[in-house]
């Protein structure tokens, strides 16, 4: 599969649309992600594996999804506020309440990374998908905690050890239980009953510095959404001139060598 031309003005609606409600650092990754779904033809109906509070379906996708499957209640109420789904499910992805080969595709968007036991989980998709049908998901992978600005900071200094332990630091406080190489995750896919068609790294080192900062910059966006329920007050251009700037060039050319996230298209064997 190729990355589709899309032209300036298709690159920046993808961009605005999560810029304008999600703080930056989240915002510019999920629209180099959804750039990606415009390029996939997903068989329906499908179902969204780690649904959370609806947001990404609510902009990515045109039409709403058929099923959203997810274990958190207060994401799943905010979910059911945007009509993003035709159905919602309280549950989690090891026991997926639908009967054999009820999908013709399941998708998940940075989600499996932070599931402990994640073997179960895609047998379950697996079991869940007509033979033929897709999974298609994205993860974190070993780069991420490895090329961390904090990371090579220490480690330019020759703290190597504090280093790694920002690292790990990193991945705990984003909730991450694995962040692998994509060979990894073929062996995974490949014992769960799929053959992965196939898969490409994205989002460069410096793509990840913007979001790591982002992360301490982003307390003024979290005190919106707890106070007036929103992340961004003013969703105006002039408003978001700079993460516009910061983040816009990223969706030009998303693929790259080094990305430290990887992004999968696997089929559910015969």
């Amino acid at each position: 599969m190729k990355v589709m031309a899309m032209n300036s003005t298709q690159l920046d609606e993808i961009l605005w649309r999560h810029l304008s409600s999600l703080p930056y650092f989240r915002a510019f990754l999920r629209a180099v992600e959804d750039r990606f779904y415009q390029e996939i033809t997903l068989l329906e109906p499908i179902l969204d594996l780690g649904s959370g509070d609806g947001h990404f379906a609510s902009v990515a996708f045109e039409k709403s999804l058929d099923v959203g499957l997810d274990p958190w209640v207060a994401p799943t109420l905010e979910a059911k506020g945007r009509d993003t789904y035709r159905l919602l499910v309280l549950g989690e992805g090891a026991q997926i309440p639908f009967l054999d080969a009820s999908f013709g595709s399941v998708i998940s968007t940075s989600v499996l990374e932070h599931i402990p036991d994640i073997e179960p989980v895609l047998r379950e998709v697996s079991r869940i998908l007509r033979p033929g049908g897709r999974f298609v998901f994205c993860v974190p992978n070993h780069r991420f905690p490895q090329l961390l600005w904090g990371r090579q900071f220490f480690e330019r200094l020759g703290l190597k050890k504090v280093g790694a332990a920002y690292g790990r630091f990193f991945n705990r406080i984003a909730r991450h239980a694995h962040t692998d190489p994509p060979g990894v995750w073929q062996e995974r896919l490949e014992r769960a009953g799929f053959d992965l068609l196939e898969t490409w790294d994205y989002f460069p080192p410096k793509a990840l510095h913007i979001l790591e900062w982002g992360h301490p910059l982003g307390l003024p966006a979290l005190i919106n959404k707890k106070l007036f329920g929103r992340w961004i007050l003013i969703p105006k251009r002039w408003n978001l001139a700079i993460p516009w700037k910061m983040t816009r060039k990223y969706l030009d050319n998303p693929r790259s060598e080094k990305g430290v996230c990887s992004f999968f298209i696997a089929r559910r064997r015969p």
